[in-house]
């Protein structure tokens, strides 16, 4: 059944004029009157809606029943990651997504090749909060990872954290998967650098302010592959893939 995120209150009997975007989408798979459709809204469950008017530009449905289906994980991810090149980001967004993460926050290390204007990156943000939904409606999640906007890593590494950071760097002299075979499931942020990683001095302030050095074993990963090995090595040790 074809899912629909949409940002708005949602209840049972309640008639719905669907976004442009999405009663485009609903043309396209060419959809007829009486469809059954899922929507959600991020505040959890999903609704199941049938199409009652279908227009050129425009789409109305009606809520038919709610479902408090939830599949996300039983402790909260949190993926830091560093500026990379291009459009990496957008990829690790949506692969981290669909892996459970529950946050994620862009962070401009020294390193970084990027550099965004305020401009810009409030562009990028709502750029990537689009790939979060889409890649919620594709992976079956009716809560959305919470985005922060772009944070400068010193100002972002000395601030308090409620969970546990964990600092991903081959210096490490423990592993994450040994780290979370002895730990017992909770919530984490994973910081991940850049390409050519984060240097010694960015290092060695995160450990000072807490974190935790952990190595992703003897092989170097690169940026885009590191933070989505974590998460998911997570959910192998603490459940989350069965």
């Amino acid at each position: 059944m074809p899912r629909f995120y949409l940002s708005q209150p949602l209840a049972v009997g309640q008639l719905v004029s669907l976004p442009e975007a999405v009663a485009h989408h609903i043309l396209v798979l060419r959809l007829a009157q009486g469809a059954l459709i899922t929507l959600f809204n991020g505040e959890g469950g999903e609704f199941s809606a049938t199409l009652c008017d279908i227009g050129k530009r425009s789409v109305t449905a009606e809520v038919k029943a709610h479902n408090p289906r939830d599949v996300e994980l039983p402790y909260a991810i949190t993926l830091a990651q560093c500026l990379p090149e291009a459009s990496k980001l957008d990829w690790i967004i949506e692969k981290a997504v669909e892996l459970g993460v529950g946050g994620i926050v862009p962070l401009a290390a020294q390193r970084c090749v990027v550099r965004l204007s305020a401009e810009r990156a409030e562009k990028k943000r709502s750029h990537w909060q689009g790939i979060i939904e889409s890649a919620s409606e594709q992976s079956g999640r009716n809560r959305l990872a919470q985005l922060a906007g772009v944070q400068d890593y010193q100002q972002w590494i000395a601030q308090q954290d409620m969970h546990k950071r964990i600092i991903l760097t081959p210096r490490a002299e423990q592993s994450l998967a040994q780290w979370a075979r002895h730990q017992p499931p909770q919530p984490v942020t994973l910081v991940v650098g850049p390409e050519g990683g984060l240097s010694e001095a960015e290092e060695q302030l995160a450990i000072a302010r807490g974190a935790l050095p952990l190595a992703m074993g003897p092989r170097i990963l690169r940026t885009e592959t590191a933070g989505l090995a974590a998460i998911a090595a997570l959910n192998a040790s603490w459940g989350g893939m069965d």
